[in-house]
């Protein structure tokens, strides 16, 4: 049986690229997006940014003092999305199957195609035609080894490795570089002396298993040997909708409370009717001053789009929380998404 072969597509620092394609003065130039409130933090920043410490999920704060010569630019994601569809759909013309995993990533199944790098090749130039942006791929026999290997040589990195030669490559590398070993559980490996992935492979399973249960402690080992058999799914991860806001100062009055959620309910749905999109399920998000967050969620019999049938559900919910400390961060959402229309095409179906 012939082994089988994935790629990760990464589109290289998305959004500033996006944005410098609009503003092709500031190429060359330390760049970050991000909010502009006391609160706001990193979406992304271009690899001159980057050389001064400023990455993704950095509070932009911070990011102004690292790098004060930094052009700061306001998220645009409307526009994001639109390029986004346009760089999948350039994907999905080549390859038959795809699972996107955000804006600018998706993993490809290319084991049923005779030639997979050439396609990979074709795939990033005429995405670098199509929209001026540029990408990282990694080819390799599973999802995990495709996603370590497009990071390996980023920007415009194209690197295909076998699971034995990942293992090679990053044997010496810090055990977070896998997907599915996160901080905390780095830091915990380090205190027991286990800083590289090539060390998590050789540790005692036994040892491991007292420190972190036998079941999780055999699947680090396996994320450390780059043994992956996760198929690629053709269904989108994402299923909802939603607008958020982080407030610059925490608000305790109700009434502006539901006046911020019916401007985002508004937003919310102008992006579902823009989509063509509508779900069942309508949510609210709350963030305390204390850091605590709290979700609500009603799913009602027909599904909605409108801000007329989103809002009210929203508004009862908010309501119905009635948050007792001031809140840091408010958001609305619709889930369980589906095209506008499908559901009377099923019953007209039913009826036939």
């Amino acid at each position: 049986m012939a082994e089988r072969c994935v790629a990760h597509l990464d589109m290289d620092a998305f959004y500033v690229s996006v944005e410098l394609q609009r503003r092709p003065r500031l190429r060359g130039l330390p760049v970050v997006v991000a909010g502009s409130g006391p609160r706001a933090v990193v979406t992304t920043a271009s690899y001159e940014a980057r050389r001064f410490g400023v990455g993704s999920a950095l509070p932009a704060s911070r990011a102004r003092r690292l790098c004060p010569d930094a052009v700061f630019l306001t998220p645009d994601f409307d526009f994001y999305r639109t390029v986004s569809r346009k760089v999948m759909e350039i994907v999905r013309t080549r390859v038959a199957s795809v699972e996107v995993v955000g804006l600018d990533e998706a993993y490809l199944e290319l084991s049923d195609l005779p030639a997979p790098a050439a396609v990979m090749r074709q795939i990033a130039a005429e995405i670098a035609n199509a929209t001026g942006l540029g990408c990282s791929v990694g080819i390799g026999p599973s999802k995990l080894v495709a996603k370590v290997a497009s990071d390996a040589e980023k920007p415009g990195g194209f690197v295909m490795l076998t699971r034995e030669q990942a293992c090679e490559r990053f044997a010496s590398a810090r055990c977070g570089l896998v997907p599915g070993i996160g901080p905390k559980t780095e830091e915990r490996l380090r205190q027991l002396g286990i800083g590289t992935l090539g060390k998590l492979r050789a540790a005692d399973l036994g040892e491991l298993g007292q420190r972190f249960g036998g079941r999780f402690a055999a699947e680090l080992q396996r994320r450390a040997r780059f043994e992956d058999a996760s198929p690629v799914s053709e269904e989108r991860k994402v299923i909802s909708e939603s607008r958020e806001t982080t407030f610059d100062r925490d608000i305790s009055d109700p009434q502006r409370l539901e006046q911020i959620l019916h401007g985002l309910v508004g937003q919310l749905s102008e992006a579902l009717m823009a989509q063509g999109r509508c779900g069942r399920t309508v949510g609210i998000k709350i963030r305390l001053d204390d850091f605590s967050t709290h979700t609500r969620a009603r799913t009602v019999p027909d599904p909605v789009s409108s801000a007329e049938r989103i809002g009210p559900i929203a508004l009862e919910l908010l309501r119905r929380f009635a948050a007792r400390r001031p809140v840091r961060l408010l958001g609305a959402r619709v889930a369980g998404l589906e095209p506008v229309g499908r559901q009377a095409g099923d019953q007209l179906k039913l009826a036939l």
